[in-house]
């Protein structure tokens, strides 16, 4: 919603001062110049970036609409898995995850919690650790640090996304002289013509360093920074279920270890210590 309202906002606001100080919007139009900046940004972008950050890129685009897929219910459903997988470990041992964590998508257990178990990265991470607790592994801090270096190298992944559309939105600027540079040239091979078509001609070059400057500081930059910030977001849910673990290998109660998970969510998607505990107390068995 804001990425719309806010491109509505640049728009507006640079088109529409350009006509109210007289301008003609005939002039901006200069679809060679953009062929210019567009064309070479995407080319640099190729070049400059492996396969896995151009696809991700791609995938990616949709979160400047929707922002982060983690919302106050997926928070409050992963307080409700982490609850009732300690719950059930403290119970009947780390022994009685086995069946859950081998075959999660069979499982009775996650069936109850939808969105956790449709989420297959989440899954996977949990599930992966809960496996090495079945395996007898029981030192808290090596497994915090295997966990913060896999966490760490999935949020530089991310990060290579976001920052490569921000090198690009960096970049476009100069593009924009590149075109502005040809414009001149070919504006220079028609000197003899009479002043009115030379002012088209340069005002057409100058709308290659206006084009690119508008792209990289009114779109492309905030983009690739919106993404970063989403992806700082997305972090956040992968770091709750690590502290979950944590404090469960460490030997808190079911009650405890889900309360330190609950305080690494962001302040506007975190629920109360009386939310969290009365919708604990309603999840079925």
């Amino acid at each position: 919603m804001f990425f719309i309202i806010g491109f509505v906002i640049v728009v507006g606001s640079v088109i529409g001062g350009y006509i109210g100080a007289g301008g003609h919007l005939g002039v901006l139009w200069q679809p060679f110049e953009f062929v210019i900046i567009f064309g070479a940004a995407i080319g640099a972008f190729l070049i400059g970036n492996p396969k896995t950050v151009v696809t991700g890129t791609a995938k990616s685009l949709g979160k400047l609409l929707k922002g982060s897929k983690y919302k106050r219910e997926h928070y409050e459903e992963l307080l409700g898995v982490l609850f009732s997988v300690f719950k059930l470990a403290k119970v009947k041992g780390d022994l009685a995850l086995e069946s859950h964590v081998e075959k999660p998508e069979e499982s009775t257990l996650f069936q109850k919690f939808p969105g956790f178990a449709d989420d297959h990265h989440a899954l996977e991470f949990f599930c992966d650790y809960l496996r090495l607790l079945t395996l007898g592994v029981s030192v808290s801090h090596e497994v915090e640090a295997v966990m913060d270096e896999e966490l760490e190298n999935h949020h530089h992944e991310q990060s290579s996304i976001s920052g490569a559309l921000t090198t690009m939105g960096d970049a476009m600027p100069a593009l924009g002289i590149v075109a502005a540079v040809l414009g001149v040239i070919h504006t220079m091979g028609s000197i003899t013509e009479p002043p009115e078509v030379l002012g088209h001609l340069i005002g057409g070059a100058l709308v290659g360093t206006f084009s690119g400057v508008l792209m990289a500081y009114g779109f492309v930059g905030p983009m690739g920074a919106f993404l970063g910030k989403v992806f700082d977001l997305e972090h956040k849910y992968m770091v709750c279920i690590k502290i979950g673990l944590v404090a469960h290998m460490q030997g808190y109660a079911p009650q405890v270890s889900t309360e330190f998970a609950r305080k690494a969510i962001p302040t506007d998607v975190r629920p109360t210590f009386a939310e969290t505990e009365e919708m604990l107390q309603n999840i079925p068995d």
